[in-house]
């Protein structure tokens, strides 16, 4: 049986990246909107900073050693649609993602994989 709401975690990389920008930045939140090219990864804002609506899915709050709130990770109803059956597991891979992405100026990308659920 598969779970209704998609797992999502992160891998010790994205947990020290989402430190050092907590530290700099503030409060975080992730929205995978699911367009193509940088719209299919995960984009980290500060906390509240991308306008999330009905056209949006909250997967998860993901707790983080040393940050004292957690991170939202918000995705896109449609591509929830698609990913629904998965687990989501948030890495960091080198290499330049969005300009908008907090991560950017670090050399850095945010990845989500993926894993089927359920059986």
């Amino acid at each position: 049986m598969f779970e209704e709401t998609p797992r999502v975690e992160l891998t010790p990389a994205a947990e020290d990246l989402l430190r050092r920008l907590r530290a700099t930045h503030g409060p975080l939140m992730f929205h995978q909107s699911g367009g193509c090219c940088d719209g299919s990864a995960p984009m980290c804002y500060p906390a509240g900073e991308f306008r999330t609506g009905d056209a949006d899915v909250l997967l998860a709050e993901l707790d983080v050693d040393g940050v004292a709130e957690p991170v939202t990770f918000w995705m896109s109803r449609s591509q929830y649609e698609v990913w629904s059956h998965t687990r989501l597991i948030v890495d960091v891979v080198e290499g330049r993602g969005s300009g908008f992405s907090l991560e950017a100026p670090e050399g850095v990308r945010f990845l989500t994989r993926s894993r089927v659920v359920g059986a």
